[in-house]
């Protein structure tokens, strides 16, 4: 501990034990906790309390104190179970502290046992200091078990929760030291703190009350999750039998907590090989409810080695409702094996029917668990794409009224899900993930025809449309091409034609979301087809390109920097409308470049101007045309008008096409990391002058120099990199200097200092390559490197300031000797 600190401390602790002055801010208590936690952690905590003999004295007093705040009692509890987390430390508080502060004769049989915080307080310091075996005789002679018991059924959750932790972690730690030599004790040999948790939780399990058996079956849950020793499994084999009687209830008791455990079991490496196991998880898929079966399902199916039978039961079970919905509408369910062994197809009717929200439950879930299925290696095989597909779209058509049910179960279905935007949202973004596999022809044509329904509708939502938007993507991009591969099928063509169409229509739409999202399908599409002479035919065909540029100046900021992404894309292509402007009198035409320059120098918002600097660096990266055709002149004047944004963002993207621009002057192939661990490589003399006079030019090091002293922490950061980066590739650059001269650093450097004090009015002036390496090498970039990485409010962080700073919130110090942030 710092000398300083230590200095404090006796302050510190002559606070917290007084009542007149209380700490207000809990905040700074915790702040306090976790520096002693890292002080602990790095030495010894019975030479901290020895060397600071008043932390001992806190502890002391706090067994005497009646009228302690709750939150000084908590903190005092829990700083107790850091110091004696370390075994030599409990040994040295062990005589009366521990059992003062923990026992009966402590905050538990006071009035402050009533406030949540101290209880929990308790709760949490025992959990700390429990993490040895000498532990173990504080808690089973203070009647500290039985107090954990009665905690389970706290009014706090917090406190419930953590008490039953707390409890699986006790059962651990008793049986660490016993089971070591015994590879499966048996558990009449077990140690009688062990007993006593198991016995509780046996008789919480045959309890009738449901609360009571899930809070036994979250402890569980915990210690099978966290332990893994051959001792479990014999604990498994004398709870299994109460957890398998518990699924012949009607209703079953706490079924979510039950499946959590079940799968807490079903990964546990020592426990897989248990055919009981098997055996009790298949007897929940069929008795659970479908959607309390949904996620233990989906749990099984993940699992590395689980028997076929068994995946394929609950494969069965999330395939159910999918099926139902299918059969409502009189279509193929696929291969007739495929539901063996499921919960009854009524029961999954039942629930599809029962309500509207239960109906949309059961279903989001389903698609979910599917959808996080589909990429899986371990997913099952073969997997049914067409009855997956076929699902998607007849939930799509029901959720529109445009589904033909063939039975009164399709009529229900289709009142139930009529206009439902959350289980719309669900099946596209299903659908968009089943794009991965492939499927019948006549299905891809389906799942296309629904998409662009749902991008026509005037009842679709913008969050629907959105969703839409993505998933017709998804299925456009892994659409084969034409043979060759440098042209799109004619039926792709076709329905491109019609997708476009409903695009204009969108781009003019009254909503902005609706709007937006267009734009970004736009850029997209574009993005992964613009070079296919398909597509830049009907896309050219259409006003499409022509809206997006009039979107430059809709009154939505988000939808402007949307479509000045979108013409980024369509003008790298080519694509971008090539009539005059109706927005400029005279019919005069303006570049995408002009428009976007335009923007960048005089749009009110952030937004619009950062996607002009983005589309900027991605063409001077992709060697755009028309940036190409003076390459030095863009980058000036991109810089210029970087350089006096009030955004940080847009100048550090600034500094972002400044390093492109660099790579591309030394003729590096592309921009070397500044954060790579090895060195680039220097460039040699010649080139390097030639690249020195350019940057020169476009006032690129002027740019740099103004970032480095920026008040935005980012920019100053990049700046010094891409510096750092120069000076790198320089080398020793010896000759440099000789064919120019010697150079006027002076001036340079004195304008610089300027510049670091606040005064950047006046320019730098036409630099010389000279005098700007020689600023570069003389220049501590590494130390200023090592200063930007640190956090604005590291001094204030300090723990010295923190003392302070809890020290003059209550006025034990003078106004000045406090950090205020």
């Amino acid at each position: 501990m710092d000398p300083e600190c230590s200095q404090l401390l006796p302050a510190l602790c002559a606070v917290l034990v007084d009542p007149r002055q209380p700490v207000a801010d809990d905040t700074c208590l915790e702040k306090l906790l976790d520096w002693f936690k890292t002080v602990t952690e790095a030495g010894s905590s019975v030479l901290l309390l020895q060397e600071n003999p008043c932390l001992v004295e806190l502890l002391s007093r706090v067994l005497v104190s009646q009228d302690l705040s709750p939150g000084t009692l908590s903190f005092s509890l829990r700083l107790t179970g850091v110091f004696a987390a370390q075994e030599s430390c409990f040994q040295y508080l062990q005589g009366e502290l521990l059992p003062g502060l923990f026992g009966e004769l402590g905050p538990r049989g006071g009035a402050a046992w009533t406030a949540p915080a101290v209880r929990s307080g308790w709760t949490q310091g025992l959990r700390s200091l429990a993490r040895h075996p000498s532990a173990l005789h504080v808690l089973a002679d203070h009647g500290i078990l039985d107090t954990i018991f009665s905690l389970q059924e706290d009014s706090s959750l917090f406190v419930a929760s953590a008490a039953g932790q707390l409890l699986a972690h006790i059962l651990g730690l008793s049986m660490q030291g016993h089971a070591q030599g015994h590879p499966g004790p048996q558990a009449c040999d077990w140690p009688a703190c062990a007993q006593r948790i198991v016995g509780h939780i046996e008789e919480a399990l045959r309890s009738s009350a449901t609360p009571r058996v899930a809070r036994a079956l979250n402890a569980l849950t915990t210690m099978f999750g966290h332990c893994h020793s051959p001792w479990t499994q014999v604990l498994w084999v004398r709870l299994s039998p109460l957890v398998a009687r518990l699924l012949e209830k009607d209703p079953i008791p706490a079924a979510h907590p039950l499946v959590d455990l079940l799968l807490s079991v079903a990964r546990s490496p020592v426990l897989s090989s248990d055919c009981g196991l098997w055996e009790t998880l298949a007897q929940a898929l069929s008795h659970l409810s479908p959607t309390q079966a949904g996620p233990l399902a989906l749990g099984i199916l993940k699992l590395q080695d689980c028997p076929q039978a068994l995946s394929t039961q609950a494969f069965a079970v999330l395939l159910q409702p999918l099926v139902c919905v299918l059969k409502a509408t009189a279509q193929a369910t696929g291969p007739a094996g495929l539901l063996g062994g499921t919960t009854s197809a009524s029961v999954t009717v039942d629930a599809l029917l029962s309500s509207r929200p239960a109906c949309v439950a059961l279903l989001c879930q389903t698609l979910a668990h599917l959808e996080l299925l589909q990429p899986m290696p371990q997913r099952p095989s073969p997997w049914p794409q067409a009855l997956l597909l076929g699902a998607a779209v007849t939930i799509l058509q029901l959720c529109r009224g445009s589904a033909a049910p063939a039975s009164d179960v399709g009529g229900r279905l289709c009142v139930l899900l009529a206009g439902c935007v959350r289980v719309q949202r669900a099946a596209l973004d299903f659908l968009g993930t089943l794009s991965q596999g492939t499927g019948p022809q006549e299905l891809v044509t389906q799942v296309l025809a629904v998409l662009l329904a749902y991008l026509e509708s005037p009842d679709s939502s913008p969050t629907v449309l959105k969703k839409a938007f993505q998933a017709t993507l998804r299925w456009l991009l892994s659409l084969p091409k034409a043979p060759g591969c440098c042209d799109l099928d004619p039926d792709l063509q076709l329905f491109l034609r019609e997708l476009l169409a409903v695009l204009q229509k969108r781009l003019c739409s009254p909503c902005w979301e609706v709007r937006d999202s267009g734009l970004e399908f736009l850029t997209q599409v574009t993005r992964h087809w613009g070079g296919q002479a398909g597509f830049q035919h009907v896309l050219l065909a259409s006003e499409v390109p022509a809206l997006a540029e009039q979107l430059l100046r809709d009154p939505e900021r988000y939808v402007r920097a949307s479509a000045v992404t979108a013409l980024g894309q369509l003008s790298g292509h080519g694509l971008h409308a090539t009539s005059a402007s109706p927005g400029h009198p005279g019919g005069q035409q303006r570049s995408p470049l002009q428009d976007l320059l335009h923007i960048l120098s005089t749009d009110s918002e952030g937004f619009p101007r950062r996607a002009v600097m983005q589309v900027f660096t991605e063409w001077l990266r992709d060697g755009h045309a028309e940036v190409a055709e003076d390459v030095e002149r863009f980058v000036a004047r991109v810089l210029q008008v970087a350089s006096r944004d009030l955004d940080w963002e847009v100048r550090a993207q600034g500094l972002e096409l400044a390093l492109v621009f660099l790579a591309q002057t030394l003729s590096q192939p592309s921009p070397c990391c500044p954060y790579a661990v090895a060195p680039p490589e220097a460039v040699p003399p010649s080139r390097l002058a030639q690249a020195l006079q350019a940057l020169c030019r476009v006032r690129l090091f002027e740019f740099a120099f103004r970032a480095l002293f920026d008040c935005d922490r980012p920019v100053a950061q990049k700046s010094c990199e891409l510096l750092l980066f120069l000076r790198a590739k320089a080398g020793p650059c010896d000759g440099l200097q000789e064919a120019g001269g010697s150079p006027d650093v002076a001036s340079v450097e004195a304008a610089l200092q300027r510049w670091r004090v606040g005064e950047q009015d006046q320019p730098l002036g036409d630099l010389e390559p000279g005098a700007v390496m020689a600023v570069l090498r003389s220049m501590d970039l590494d130390g200023l490197r090592g200063t930007l990485a640190e956090s604005s409010d590291h001094v204030e962080k300090s723990p010295q300031s923190l003392l302070q700073d809890v020290l003059a919130s209550v006025g034990v110090l003078g106004e000045n000797e406090a950090d205020c942030y």
